[in-house]
């Protein structure tokens, strides 16, 4: 009978709502696995935003090679349809020397381009485009995501809030000239194009539990520096990049240090809008039959959530597919 382990998929994707542990998790099974973590959090991309966006911390880095995690200036731009090709091509590094890769995050859409591909969806119109970004400034960025919650609940819950418009826009686009969701249409493509082998584990809480974790941790950013980091993105000229880029909490603090509003004000909100966002990212990962759930309590650890992990990983069938063995290279 062969000894050998049982094989590893080419992905692990540690995924779920902000606030569930996803960092600790992906660090010890990077280290368990003497491997490297790729980030699909759309926020942490970015320089100058390690605190609000709670990216890993340089303790953090040093554990484990992280990918992706402050390598972009706020002023630049980033989709799904650029990072697959980035981070696909960590993965083959990776796999080529015999090594799963992790990919740690809770933005939907860019868990699934390297999962999955990108879908960037068909031809668009510009007339339809015009028409939809004027109802919005008219009636309200809440007007236009209700329409895509009825339309396409799935999508609409990948998206980081209503004033993620270009996507709201473009989803409802897409549904006007095809007739057709970007839920349908990205199925139909994962039919055509054959996801990488990979297993997919969420970190499951108690509701109320992780909401405390979530409003907890934003009081932990505040204490670790969170006001200043939004002032000196706005000293450095980056105020309408906050804007753009939808990163919770950020404009509520840049409307706080403007005289605006009180701290207390804005952090109520940006706790609300976290809470909201971790809903959204409950509803499209429990909509996504491959991601299995680690049961979650205040006395679970890195450690005993990776063993858990680790059984998934190794059990057999656990992927479609399998490169490797068990263990760093």
């Amino acid at each position: 009978m062969s000894m050998h382990p049982p094989p590893v998929p080419s992905v692990i994707a540690v995924v779920g709502p902000t606030g569930s542990g996803k960092t600790g998790l992906a660090i010890e099974l990077a280290r368990r696995l003497g491997t490297e973590i790729i980030s699909a959090d759309s926020m942490q991309f970015y320089r100058y935003m390690g605190i609000g966006t709670a990216a890993p911390t340089a303790a953090e880095q040093a554990a484990a090679k992280h990918h992706f995690v402050g390598f972009l200036d706020p002023d630049e731009e980033m989709a799904a349809g650029r990072f697959e090709p980035l981070a696909r091509a960590v993965v083959r590094g990776l796999n080529e020397h015999g090594r799963p890769a992790i990919v740690a995050g809770g933005s939907g859409l860019y868990v699934s381009a390297v999962i999955d591909g990108i879908f960037d969806g068909p031809v668009g119109d510009a007339a339809i485009r015009t028409r939809l970004r004027e109802e919005a400034e008219r009636l309200g960025n809440e007007g236009l995501m209700a329409r895509l919650q009825a339309i396409d609940p799935a999508y609409a819950a990948s998206l980081t809030s209503e004033n993620d418009l270009v996507r709201v826009v473009r989803a409802l686009e897409v549904h006007e000239v095809t007739g057709r969701t970007f839920t349908e249409l990205h199925a139909e493509h994962r039919a055509r194009v054959a996801p990488l082998p990979a297993v997919q584990v969420a970190l499951d809480w108690d509701r109320g539990a992780l909401y405390d974790r979530i409003n907890h941790r934003v009081d932990q950013m505040v204490a670790a520096g969170w006001v200043g980091e939004v002032r000196d993105l706005l000293s450095r000229g980056y105020g309408p990049q906050i804007a753009r880029l939808k990163a919770l909490g950020y404009r509520e603090i840049a409307a706080h240090l403007r005289g605006e509003q009180s701290l207390d004000a804005a952090l109520t909100a940006t706790k609300m809008h976290h809470r909201r966002y971790a809903k959204r990212q409950l509803s499209w990962f429990r909509g996504d039959a491959r991601v299995q759930w680690l049961p979650a309590t205040l006395e679970s650890t890195a450690t005993t959530l990776a063993d858990h992990a680790m059984d998934l990983v190794s059990a057999p069938g656990a992927a479609n597919h399998a490169f490797g063995r068990l263990g760093p290279a």
